[in-house]
């Protein structure tokens, strides 16, 4: 699947991707287009948001959910409420 997503992600899963050390992304409600050109993991400290990719169905997540992109996939977000991710690409 183009996107994952672990609900409530354990604080186990957090500790050992060393997630707390990742950068931080921010922003506010807004749609955007963006595609993955390489795989993107991210978790959500706050926010609302759902993604829709090319073709497919929207993908919702929020706080503490772990979300992985795929490489490759465009997609359009659509942020709700506003977003504060730690992120890594790779």
């Amino acid at each position: 699947m183009a996107i994952s997503v672990t609900s409530a992600c354990p604080e186990s899963t957090i500790n050992e991707l060393g997630i707390r050390q990742w950068p931080i992304w921010t922003c506010e409600p807004s749609t955007f287009p963006w595609t993955y050109a390489e795989q993107e993991t991210c978790l959500l400290l706050e926010g609302e948001v759902s993604v829709t990719p090319e073709g497919g169905k929207p993908v919702h997540f929020g706080a503490g959910d772990l979300v992985v992109f795929s490489a490759g996939i465009s997609c359009i977000w659509e942020v709700h409420r506003a977003v504060r991710k730690h992120y890594r690409f790779g």
